[in-house]
């Protein structure tokens, strides 16, 4: 008897699936999130930024999604094509089975001047009926759909949008549309070959390739991903995760600017019964540099050098002074409202924009000067107009480094954050460097050396604790924070044993039994564990001396996450007293750490002496290895 697979297992009264069992599609422009029972829950359209065409992610009874599902009990098994992110779902019922082929389609030459989902169904053995529903979304009942009949097909008009459904000819003769969607029910024997793909267009004009194009280009998106895995250059431990990460953060890359996206979604709660559901869709400049990391660390490139301009170009046009986020065009993030849908689980408040646009977080000077600093140990070389604004940051810096700030969380208490002042400490020694190398201005280098050493000083006066053994999450508090073992580096040059004990205290007060990481002190009591700061604390305890802890935390971390059914994407958070992942996805913070954490272990266990991860990199790039 066959395990029935169906929307009352997979998703719960409300119509809502958790998000650990959600994977991704998408081309350098869009993210779609595809639920366990074949339902397409949320899609923005022309760009990640763009309102959501389906939005039942955050509207479990009334959002929009297309689902292709087969219509009686089944079982289910998907995953990612090797080295693509090209999905395959197969489905096996008591009459048959199927599979399943999902690609938001590009050409060799990037992505195509619409959107293309496509969706392949193939018949394997036997028959099986299949369901195919589209309903489309109002976002938040500020547009209603409208369909009209054309010579190739229904199209619908969705405000700004223009969308067909383009289907094998035997879907549509079992099909009803009205203006919110269409219907259908086919069977598919095996040898069948059947497709259904959306096609979407913004204030132009929709172009209606023939189905056997939009079939060839599932297999050129195939193609083109994994043209792109094999150009990497990474040879360490963790090799499977690592590349799958670099596929997610593929999804994040917005390829028409180089920007790269927090993640590809909105107002997923962080944790229950509170107001933390925020929206990420926006390029981050602490995050923006920590993938460009990540991607230097694996030879990405043509994608480094597009992000790392991207964000130069933005801040210039910011008059060269630091805003937080930018939208992924590098226009400026719009402010918080509140949507009103019913939000995931009930989450409130759904929020649209971002007001930490114009906080202040000091610790983005680190993140741009250690970028650029890393960019250009990796051989490459810095235009005049960059290099003139990371001169003007590292004066910025040295002038604004002992302000308070909203630091690296984002909160609203201004306080003099250990990490921002660390992060200071970081961008004023990268500044020097660069200097040192010619590749910016020097009249200032004395002088960012001196601002440099006052802020060493100032934090292991001020934000060391005696009584905790530990660096704290600020000055004069007693309270710990788990991004200070993000600055592990900087606790070679001053204290190894500070930052050793730093971390003891971090994993007794912030940790969980299966290694887990909150945030900070007192956080538990209104989020879950941060999957990012686990993967911090494996690094820092690699680079630290403790490398066989590091690996062992390492893999657990790795062991945990691998649950679910979601092919590898990995959300902002986990709750380990439900073992399910929590918050915005897929989430750039958490592939990046993989990959950064990966790299710092293998480099330590090449040469357990030397701790400096840097030359492991740094051959790698120059030897050309890969993967394989």
């Amino acid at each position: 008897m066959l395990k029935q697979h169906d929307m009352d297992e997979f998703r719960d009264s409300e119509g809502f699936c958790d998000l650990g069992d959600y994977t991704a599609v998408g081309e350098g422009r869009t993210v779609a999130l595809i639920s366990p029972d074949g339902s397409v829950d949320w899609w923005c359209v022309p760009d990640l930024d763009s309102p959501p065409l389906f939005d039942r992610l955050l509207d479990g009874g009334h959002g929009g999604y297309f689902q292709i599902i087969p219509d009686e009990p089944y079982r289910m098994t998907r995953h990612y094509r090797e080295n693509s992110n090209v999905l395959e779902t197969l489905y096996e019922t008591a009459g048959g089975r199927i599979k399943i082929t999902e690609s938001v389609n590009s050409t060799l030459a990037g992505p195509l001047p619409w959107n293309e989902l496509a969706r392949r169904i193939e018949g394997l053995e036997g028959s099986v009926p299949v369901s195919l529903r589209l309903q489309i979304g109002t976002a938040a009942e500020t547009r209603r759909p409208w369909a009209h009949h054309t010579s190739q097909g229904t199209v619908w008009n969705v405000g700004k949008l223009l969308m067909m459904l383009r289907a094998t000819e035997v879907i549509n003769d079992n099909g009803t549309c009205d203006d919110e969607g269409m219907q259908a029910v086919f069977t598919v024997a095996a040898g069948e070959r059947y497709l259904a793909a959306l096609l979407v267009t913004e204030d132009q004009p929709l172009a209606v390739p023939s189905l056997e194009r939009i079939d060839e280009r599932i297999e050129t998106s195939d193609l083109a991903w994994r043209s792109w895995v094999d150009g990497l250059c990474y040879e360490g431990k963790y090799q499977e995760d690592v590349r799958r990460s670099a596929l997610a953060l593929k999804f994040l890359w917005y390829s028409p600017t180089g920007a790269l996206a927090a993640a590809a979604t909105m107002g997923l709660p962080e944790g229950e019964g509170n107001d933390k559901n925020y929206d990420y869709r926006y390029a981050w400049v602490r995050d923006s540099c920590m993938i460009i990391k990540s991607f230097i660390y694996i030879g990405a490139l043509e994608d480094c050098k597009a992000a790392f301009s991207w964000l130069a170009a933005a801040l210039n046009a910011n008059g060269g002074e630091l805003r937080t986020c930018f939208r992924l065009d590098g226009t400026k993030v719009p402010e918080e409202t509140f949507v009103p849908v019913q939000g995931y689980r009930g989450a409130q408040p759904v929020r649209l924009g971002n007001n930490a646009a114009d906080q202040l977080q000091l610790c983005n000077y680190g993140d741009v000067l250690d970028t650029a600093a890393r960019f250009t140990e990796a051989g490459h070389v810095l235009d005049l107009n960059t290099a003139r604004l990371l001169t003007h940051l590292a004066n910025r810096c040295a002038d604004t480094w002992l302000q308070k700030d909203s630091g690296i969380w984002e909160l609203p208490e201004m306080q003099h954050y250990t990490q921002s002042k660390m992060a200071c400490w970081v961008a004023l020694d990268q500044a020097v460097r660069l200097a040192n190398g010619g590749y910016i201005e020097s009249t200032w280098r004395k002088r960012w050396e001196r601002e440099r050493d006052r802020i060493r000083d100032w934090i292991e006066t001020h934000c060391w604790s005696e009584a905790r053994r530990a660096y704290t999450f600020w000055a004069g508090t007693t309270r710990l924070d788990a991004s200070v073992a993000l600055m592990h580096q900087y606790g070679r040059q001053v204290s190894e044993a500070r930052m050793l004990s730093t971390l003891e205290a971090l994993r007794e007060e912030l940790g969980t039994d299966d290694m887990m990481i909150y945030r900070y002190s007192d956080v538990q009591k209104e989020e879950n564990t941060f999957i990012a700061c686990a993967l911090w604390m494996a690094e820092a305890l690699t680079v630290l001396g403790r490398q066989e802890e590091g690996e062992h935390a390492m893999q657990v971390v790795l062991e945990t996450l691998s649950q679910g059914k979601n092919a590898g994407i990995m959300s902002e958070m986990y709750n380990v007293r439900k073992k399910k992942c929590c918050g915005n996805m897929p989430q750039g913070l958490s592939h990046l750490s993989v990959i950064c954490a990966s790299h710092t272990i293998s480099a330590v266990s090449r040469n357990p002496s030397d701790t400096d991860p840097e030359s492991f990199w740094l051959g790698c790039l120059a030897n050309g290895k890969h993967y394989r």
